[in-house]
């Protein structure tokens, strides 16, 4: 079923995610923030998305820019596509123009992105007059080569997952998506969808092991072919095994990283060295030019903070996860905690006790 679908961002994410569905018939429009129309100014003037890779041609955009209005006009699907730190940005920009019914998925969760996108629109997060949810990762390794112009490493072939807030809407969110995406599979909750995010077991091992080489370089290397070693791959593991103890805290089962690899299609080795290092589905990306990155700012001030959090609340301990919290804090000369910019409290869950978190 051919669909009107509205995209919220412009970052490469959005880009992606806007090129497939346009490329698989649907009417996409684009929208984000004012501050963003640089970005996104230059789709509406190509009218459309050039894309070269995994997934290539050129895709028609049926609107590109900041009237948000206008491109929600009418959704049927709404997918909110961006990093963590954009996810409240977004809902700001969504909310006075949400229309009962219309379907809403953040595209990645990165931590209770639902919860979050709710909270910021002023929904009650029980609320079913619209069908908000989530995507346990982008379904894409990607990056952005010009104006208007994408370059696909990876569509991923499995390993994705769907959830709705609250669960009752994962079935509807699971139909529309499955079209595009047909390796999607149903989450149990939110909370799988989020602990499932990888990023926060990747990215800041990879990034606090090679500081000094990317404050040397700026990133003139391969972060994962070049950036993992055993010593690495040891610190993502210890980081992994605190992410699943969550999980089993809540009765959510959690795919080990390097295991969820294989299934997308990025790793050919189910470890967490040469699964990486030798990834292929990561070749030929490069590591990012400076600390002050969303390796360590989304990855560490906004999931790992919500896991923590999450993890106190349920009776974890998560030494590994704090360590890394502090470390990227002197780095970056900041106090994550204090700045809390995802946690239980701002995304309307800590209202619930344990038991109710497994039920939502």
């Amino acid at each position: 079923m051919l669909m009107k679908v509205a995209v919220i961002g412009s970052g490469n994410g959005a880009l992606a995610v806007a090129f497939d569905w346009a490329q698989h018939g649907h009417t996409v429009s684009m929208s984000n923030d004012p501050a963003f129309s640089h970005h996104i100014d230059p789709i509406g003037q190509a009218g459309g998305i050039t894309a070269t890779g995994d997934l290539s041609g050129f895709a028609k955009i049926a609107y590109a820019g900041i009237d948000a209005k206008k491109a929600l006009e009418g959704a049927e699907l709404i997918l909110a596509v961006g990093p963590a730190f954009a996810t409240e940005t977004i809902a700001r920009t969504a909310a006075p123009f949400l229309t009962r019914g219309q379907a809403i998925i953040v595209c990645p969760t990165s931590c209770a992105g639902s919860a979050a996108f709710k909270a910021t629109a002023g929904i009650d997060i029980t609320n079913t007059d619209y069908t908000v949810g989530e995507t346990s990762t982008l379904p894409y390794a990607v990056r952005t080569t010009g104006p208007a112009e994408i370059n696909f490493f990876k569509k991923i072939d499995g390993g994705f997952y769907v959830a709705g807030l609250p669960r009752s809407g994962t079935d509807r969110l699971y139909d529309m998506l499955l079209e595009v995406y047909p390796f999607v599979e149903k989450a149990g909750s939110i909370f799988q969808t989020t602990l499932q995010n990888g990023n926060p077991v990747i990215h800041p091992a990879v990034t606090l092991l090679n500081a000094a080489r990317i404050e040397q370089t700026a990133g003139d290397f391969e972060f994962y072919w070049e950036g993992v070693t055993p010593a690495v791959g040891d610190l993502m593991e210890a980081v992994d095994k605190e992410r699943l103890a969550i999980g089993r805290a809540l009765g959510v089962d959690v795919i080990p990283e390097p295991t969820l690899g294989v299934m997308q299609g990025y790793n050919s080795a189910d470890n967490y060295t040469t699964g990486y290092s030798t990834a292929p589905g990561f070749k030929g990306i490069k590591a990012q030019d400076s600390l002050d990155n969303r390796y360590l700012t989304e990855d560490v001030g906004y999931t790992m903070i919500f896991l923590t959090d999450l993890a106190e609340r349920i009776g974890v301990p998560t030494p590994v996860m704090n360590g890394i919290i502090d470390i990227s804090g002197v780095l970056l000369h900041r106090d994550f905690r204090r700045e809390a910019a995802r946690t239980l409290a701002g995304t309307q869950l800590d209202r619930f006790t344990p038991a109710e978190l497994t039920a939502l």
